[in-house]
């Protein structure tokens, strides 16, 4: 048999790492002080409801011009003007970041890291989303290698220079690597560079995250 060879699992973060925002409705609007119900847009579990999502997806607004949009709705619900996603996301998720972790997340997580996989992150918003400081309250981002964010970067998702910086940060070929995205665009840059992905879907995390595993396994196989 052939010696191992090392791969790693290259996770974006909101969506695949954390519940997205339109699962955690009713934690928002508890936290937000409204009533059950308020707030209806529901994205990719609902798109024929939510016009602003569906143009995204067509690539008539980016994603982050979606979410600016949702934090100005949101904000005046409650008579207030956010103009920084940290404060979007503060307040509607309040100051325990790992109640909308993944259970299926931190699994696969950890599973990866039992088979001698190597942990990436690469988000185009992690700190511009979440703000610096909501690192040191998710204890399991210590588990993982390396961490590019656009944030701090300035190349966002799909930009195949942004792979490339997770390829050369992790000193691995990209096909040594399997990336894992709920945004179908930005695997667009992960085949630029002959880096494996999964398309992940939302609505099936588990389901999701198997695959990916299993993508690692056959690439070690071959």
């Amino acid at each position: 048999m052939g010696e191992a060879v090392t791969r790693a699992l290259v996770l974006d973060f909101g969506g695949v790492i954390s519940k997205t925002l339109f699962e955690t409705h009713a934690l928002s609007e508890a936290a937000l002080g409204l009533a059950p119900g308020t707030l209806t847009w529901r994205g990719p579990f609902d798109p024929a409801s939510d016009a602003p999502w569906r143009a995204m997806q067509a690539g008539q607004m980016t994603e982050r011009d979606y979410w600016a949009l949702r934090m100005r709705e949101t904000g005046a619900l409650v008579g207030e003007d956010w103009t920084a996603f940290p404060q979007f996301v503060g307040r509607v998720r309040g100051a325990d970041p790992a109640a909308v972790i993944r259970p299926e997340a931190l699994s696969a997580i950890a599973e990866a890291r039992e088979r001698g996989h190597r942990l990436a992150i690469l988000s185009n918003e992690l700190d511009l989303f979440y703000g610096a400081g909501f690192r040191a309250k998710l204890p399991f981002l210590a588990d993982f290698d390396l961490i590019v964010d656009a944030t701090h970067t300035g190349i966002l998702k799909p930009d195949p220079r942004a792979f490339a910086m997770v390829i050369e940060g992790l000193g691995l070929p990209a096909a040594a690597c399997v990336f894992v995205d709920d945004q179908a665009r930005n695997l667009t840059g992960a085949a630029a560079v002959g880096m494996p992905f999964v398309h992940f879907d939302v609505t099936r995390p588990g389901a999701s995250y198997a695959r990916a595993l299993a993508l690692l396994d056959q690439e070690i196989a071959r």
